[in-house]
């Protein structure tokens, strides 16, 4: 099972997505995500000009060594780049292993230890009223939980707000440049109080609600938040600050009960291992693609399943529907698995590229049970859908400082 080829393909079906493909020598396949938003190029370059000449000639079935070698055989370990690039490897040498040994990946790491993923969908709008609309209407077909965002009355954009774009591709896939939003603490209290608030009285007890700060708080003022949002009994409050400083959120977790989650931009356990095992936060949101694949993800898993925090896995639509499937698969086996963030299946031209047997029933995500991962990379369809250049939104406070992002 040595492996002879390793191709790198850059496609932009409604987002920039990058997909590594493994060969082995018997013409076994595999694919994974190396996807890195406003930096994909930085990890072809990555993928190309260091690790595949590496690779080459080594044996695809020894996934644990090849992940070691790539992770400790460098000097310059960890960092975006890095892990997204040895991620798209490992993913895709997962995804032979399945095909290999005819069993969908979950049955290799272990089995099921639920029926199905539970998700939460996104519900986002330019003012309370049509938030709580999209989330009645999520609610109706079938989640049981919804993530809300709404516009602040006098910031000209606000995260999460897909003002006049129709859905989360066409947001993303149509920024050349970085675009600068404005942002104000004050007035953002005012307004995401005031939906909580709304929503509970509207949509009742029984749905799980969450939030995403997006790290736009310093950690006093996160504190301040989640004691503000007691009262609505949120499943968690998403990135309420930076944690550049891991001990920021034992001050936020002193003064306030509500459930904290972070980890999206988290690329190894090292970022996240002293916020886990002081339990200063009760969800790792780290992504598969972003650290290191499967094999990192698990560790991550198997590290906070001995403190008692669960995952939930980063779902943005910057990460391709490989990643959603390695999820999947994680997800199905790990016994501290939380909730799954979900922004849909639907959009034709990422179905013409990647194709796949994942089902979503009430809210619920089974993954594929074909061999490996379950997922398939139509090569000429990429080839209709050339990268472009696209980045994520730059925030500045009003008088002009930058801020957290």
């Amino acid at each position: 099972m040595k492996i002879s080829q390793i191709q790198v393909f850059v496609c932009s079906p409604g987002r920039n997505f990058v997909t590594v493909k493994v060969t082995t020598e018997d013409g076994t396949t595999g694919i994974g995500d190396a996807t890195l938003n406003g930096r994909e190029m930085a990890v072809v370059s990555c993928l190309e000009q260091h690790i595949a000449p590496c690779l080459i000639g080594k044996d695809a079935q020894n996934i644990e060594d090849i992940w070691q070698y790539l992770y400790k055989g460098v000097y310059w370990r960890k960092g975006p780049v890095n892990m997204a690039a040895i991620a798209g490897i490992d993913m895709a040498l997962w995804d032979i292993k399945g095909k290999v040994a005819g069993l969908p990946v979950h049955q290799l790491l272990g089995g099921k230890s639920r029926t199905g993923v539970t998700l939460y969908a996104h519900a986002s709008g330019e003012c309370i009223d049509s938030t709580l609309s999209k989330a009645e209407h999520l609610i109706n077909q079938g989640f049981r939980a919804v993530r809300l965002q709404t516009a602040i009355p006098g910031l000209t954009a606000t995260y999460g707000v897909l003002g006049d774009k129709k859905d989360y591709f066409e947001l993303q896939g149509n920024r050349p440049l970085p675009p600068e939003e404005p942002w104000c603490t004050q007035k953002y209290f005012s307004v995401v109080v005031e939906l909580f608030r709304q929503a509970r009285k509207r949509l009742g007890e029984e749905v799980h609600l969450l939030h995403d700060v997006h790290s736009r708080l310093t950690p006093i003022e996160a504190a301040r938040l989640g004691k503000l949002l007691e009262p609505y009994h949120l499943y968690f409050l998403e990135d309420a600050a930076i944690a550049e400083n891991q001990n920021s959120y034992q001050l936020i977790r002193h003064h306030t009960t509500v459930p904290l989650a972070i980890g999206e931009t988290y690329n190894t356990l090292w970022e996240c291992k002293d916020l886990i095992q002081h339990q200063w936060i009760d969800f790792i949101r780290t992504a598969a693609t972003h650290a290191g694949g499967l094999t990192g993800l698990r560790k991550i898993t198997e590290f906070a399943n001995v403190f008692d925090v669960r995952i939930a896995p980063h779902g943005a639509p910057d990460l391709s529907p490989v990643c959603f499937a390695t999820h999947l698969h994680i997800n199905i086996w790990a016994p501290n698995f939380g909730i799954q963030e979900f922004v849909g299946l639907d959009n034709p031209q990422l179905n013409e590229v990647f194709t796949h047997d994942i089902r979503v029933e009430n809210g619920m995500a089974l993954p594929s049970d074909l061999p490996g991962l379950g997922i398939s990379f139509n090569e000429d369809a990429a080839k209709k859908y050339p990268y472009k250049r696209s980045y994520l939104p730059v925030s500045r406070l009003e008088d002009g400082t930058m801020w957290h992002w």
